[in-house]
C-alpha cells in the first residue's frame, strides 16, 4: 500500500468519525421532533398537530440562532486549534457562550411580551391559537437551552469527542419521549406536556456538555476573557449561512402555510405537518453530513492543506449522493406506512390519501437538497462565507418564494407541493457554478495572504 492510499484510508476513517455521529445526532433530534408530532397528534388531535406547526417558524427562529453561534465560533476555534492557539481557541468558545446566554434572556422577555402577536404573526386562526399560545409560551421559557445545547453539541466535537455529542443528543431524545408519554398521553397534560417534554429534555443535553467542559479531558474550557465584538462580528460573519438555511426552513414553512390555507385550508396545513416532520429529517441528515466535514475542513484549511480538504469535500459528495438516492426510495415505497403513524385513515380516508399523493410530489426535493446544504456549508467551513450566503439565500429564501408563487398559479395544489424540487434544482445549478468558478480563488487567494504574513 502506497502513502497516498494510507493517507486516503486514514482521511476516510476522520471523516466516518466525525460524520457518523453527526448524522446519528441529527436524525435522532429529527425522530424526536417526529415523536412529539405522533403523540400529539394521537393525544390531542390533527388541530394540534396542524398548531405544532404552525409554531415550527418561531422554533426554526431559535435554531438558527445557535446555528449561527455554532458554526461561526466552531469554525473559528477549529481554524486556531488546527494552528495550535489553544489559548485563542478557548477564549472564542467562551465569549460566544456569554453572548448567547445574554441573547437568549432577551429573546424570551421580548417574546414574551408579544405572544398573542407572534402567535397571530404565524397564522394562527381562532381555532389554534389557543394551541399555538400554550405551546410558544413554554418554548420561549426553555429557549436559552435550545441555543446553548446545540452549539455545545458541536463544540464537543470540535473539541475531538464526537461520540459524547451522540450521548448527549440520544440522552435528550429519551428524555423528551418518556416525557412525552407521561406528559401527554397519561397526565392529559395536551400540548402543553409536549412542550415541557421538549423543554426539559434540551435543559438535560445542555447540563451533559457542561459537564464535559468543566472534565480535565476537554481541551476546550471556560475562561476569564473580555467579550471582544470583534470576534462575535466574524463569528456571526461566518455563521450566517448556515442560520440563514434554518431560519430559512422557518420561513418557508410560514409562507407554505398560509398558501396552503389559502389554496387547500386546514386539512393542507395537517398534510403539510407530515411533510414538514419528513422534511426535517432529511435536511438534517444533509446537515449531518455537513456539520460532520466542516470541523474538519476548517482543521485542514488552518494547516493550508488543500488536498484534504478537497478529499473530504468529495467523501461528503458521494456520501449525499447515495444517501440522498436510499431516502428518495424508502419514502415512496413506505409513503403510506409513514402516513399511518400521523393518523387513522379509517377516520379521514380522503386526507389520508391526499396526504400519500403530496408526499411523493414533494420528496422529488430530496434527490438535489443535499447539494446545496453541502457546498454552502464547504464556503462556511473554509471562512469564505460570502458564497455561502448567496446559496443559502437562495435556496432557502428567494427562489423558493418566487418558484412557490408561480407554481401555485400555474398548478395549483400540485404546484405548492412540486415547488420545492423545481426551487433545489434551480439552486443547485447556481451552487454548482459558484463552486467551480469561486473554490480554486478562495484558497489560492488564502495562500497568498498567509504567505506574506
Amino acid at each position: 500500500m502506497n502513502c497516498e492510499t494510507q493517507n486516503n484510508n486514514s482521511m476516510r476513517k476522520k471523516f466516518i468519525r466525525y460524520v457518523l455521529p453527526s448524522v446519528i445526532s441529527m436524525w435522532v433530534y429529527s425522530l424526536y421532533t417526529m415523536v412529539d408530532g405522533i403523540f400529539v397528534s394521537w393525544g390531542v388531535g390533527t388541530i394540534a398537530i396542524a398548531s405544532v406547526n404552525i409554531s415550527m417558524p418561531f422554533i426554526n427562529f431559535i435554531f438558527a440562532i445557535s446555528v449561527f453561534f455554532a458554526t461561526g465560533a466552531s469554525t473559528l476555534v477549529a481554524i486556531a486549534m488546527g494552528k495550535k492557539d489553544l489559548k485563542k481557541a478557548n477564549e472564542i468558545f467562551t465569549m460566544n457562550f456569554i453572548v448567547m446566554v445574554a441573547l437568549s434572556i432577551i429573546i424570551a422577555i421580548i417574546t414574551l411580551l408579544n405572544l398573542e402577536k407572534i402567535a397571530t404573526f404565524l397564522g394562527a386562526s381562532e381555532l389554534t391559537i389557543n394551541y399555538v399560545k400554550k405551546y410558544l409560551r413554554i418554548i420561549i421559557i426553555f429557549n436559552g437551552f435550545f441555543i446553548v445545547s446545540y452549539c455545545l453539541e458541536v463544540f464537543t466535537k470540535t473539541d475531538g469527542f464526537p461520540y459524547l455529542a451522540i450521548v448527549g443528543v440520544v440522552a435528550s431524545a429519551i428524555v423528551n419521549i418518556v416525557l412525552d408519554y407521561f406528559f401527554v398521553m397519561k397526565f392529559h397534560w395536551g400540548i402543553k406536556g409536549a412542550a415541557y417534554a421538549t423543554g426539559i429534555s434540551q435543559f438535560v443535553a445542555t447540563l451533559i456538555y457542561i459537564i464535559h467542559f468543566s472534565m480535565k479531558k476537554s481541551r476546550l474550557k471556560f475562561v476569564k476573557c473580555k467579550v471582544d465584538f470583534s470576534v462575535i462580528r466574524e463569528v456571526l460573519y461566518i455563521g450566517l449561512p448556515d442560520s440563514l438555511t434554518e431560519f430559512s426552513t422557518g420561513v418557508v414553512i410560514y409562507i407554505f402555510n398560509q398558501t396552503i390555507l389559502e389554496s387547500i385550508g386546514d386539512n393542507g396545513v395537517v398534510t403539510y405537518s407530515i411533510i414538514s416532520y419528513i422534511n426535517l429529517l432529511v435536511l438534517m441528515t444533509m446537515i449531518g453530513i455537513t456539520q460532520g466535514m466542516q470541523p474538519l475542513c476548517s482543521f485542514y484549511y488552518g494547516k493550508e492543506d488543500e488536498r484534504a480538504v478537497n478529499i473530504l469535500f468529495n467523501m461528503s459528495t458521494k456520501s449525499i449522493t447515495i444517501i440522498s438516492l436510499i431516502i428518495f426510495a424508502i419514502i415512496n415505497i413506505f409513503t403510506p406506512n409513514i402516513v399511518k403513524i400521523f393518523m387513522d385513515k379509517a377516520s379521514n380516508e380522503e386526507l389520508f390519501n391526499y396526504s400519500i399523493k403530496a408526499i411523493r410530489i414533494f420528496s422529488l426535493s430530496f434527490i438535489i437538497v443535499g447539494y446545496n446544504i453541502l457546498i454552502s456549508g464547504f464556503f462556511a467551513s473554509i471562512a469564505k462565507p460570502k458564497y455561502a450566503t448567496i446559496i443559502s439565500l437562495a435556496r432557502g429564501l428567494v427562489i423558493i418564494t418566487i418558484t412557490l408563487f408561480i407554481m401555485t398559479n400555474a398548478f395549483g395544489e400540485t404546484g405548492i407541493w412540486l415547488s420545492t424540487a423545481i426551487s433545489e434544482l434551480v439552486t443547485v445549478i447556481i451552487s454548482v457554478w459558484i463552486l467551480k468558478n469561486k473554490q480554486d480563488s478562495c484558497f489560492q487567494m488564502e495562500l497568498s495572504t498567509s504567505s506574506k504574513v
